[in-house]
């Protein structure tokens, strides 16, 4: 039954391979219609990883247009070493990170008349999830309302994290990449993308922690997906971590 399941998974994976190869044919081509396609089909997952990436996610549209401008200008150059969407994920990332830069030159001391403020209230009786409280889940007007003012917690608390745990987090946990994208789409090896998913999550619940009070409800924050065991922490060179959530 497994070789049956496993000769269905790679049968599935050749499928969408051959997909993405007419696809990424059809793009060199200069064809408008596949570019759509392109657009609805990666345009949110685009804008929300870059969102939260962002120091300011209002800036996020205007990233994302860009992105697809640079990939619209670059798909010729697209050898199919990586997997489409680890490509433009990858360029997603390079121009955040290049806003980044931009912001902290030139924005750092303004502060936008839609800033989210630090929210006081307690919610000592709420369930927490991440990806609950983050991913949208077609909830009812109703139901985003009661999580709005957790969601701006969270939105926060990931913004307080360093680049390198807030992009892997976002990538585990937000987008549901498996470890092997994560690490081709940062260049990176997977031990290190699991140590910094592992101190990007105690980081992130560190902060949350003393935000949200957790006496009353202990599980708040679930365990995560995977079996593997999260360490304690190590004092890493980001003092700023562990200082903001004082």
């Amino acid at each position: 039954m497994q070789a049956g399941m496993a000769v269905g998974n790679l049968a599935s994976a050749i499928g969408i391979r051959t997909e993405e190869a007419a696809l990424v044919a059809e793009l060199k081509a200069g064809s408008e219609e596949a570019f759509s396609l392109l657009i609805a089909q990666y345009h949110q997952p685009l804008y929300s990883l870059i969102s939260r990436s962002l120091n300011d996610p209002a800036d996020a549209a205007d990233i994302t247009q860009e992105v697809f401008i640079k990939v619209f200008r670059s798909i010729c150059k697209f050898n199919g070493d990586a997997s489409l969407r680890t490509w433009l994920y990858r360029i997603a990332l390079h121009e955040a990170s290049n806003q980044r830069r931009w912001w902290s030159r030139h924005k750092r001391q303004e502060i936008g008349i839609d800033a989210p403020a630090d929210p006081s209230d307690d919610h000592a009786g709420e369930s927490f999830s991440l990806a609950s409280t983050l991913a949208d889940r077609s909830s009812s007007p109703f139901d985003r309302a009661a999580q709005a003012e957790l969601r701006l917690r969270v939105e926060a608390a990931l913004r307080e994290l360093p680049e390198a745990f807030r992009t892997v987090v976002v990538l585990r946990e937000i987008e549901d990449l498996s470890y092997e994208e994560i690490a081709e789409i940062l260049d990176t090896n997977l031990g290190t993308i699991k140590s910094r998913l592992t101190r990007g999550r105690a980081a992130l619940r560190a902060l949350l922690a003393s935000d949200i009070p957790s006496a009353q409800n202990p599980q708040r924050f679930p365990q995560t997906r995977t079996t593997e065991c999260i360490p304690s922490t190590s004092r890493s060179s980001h003092p700023t971590v562990q200082e903001t959530g004082q």
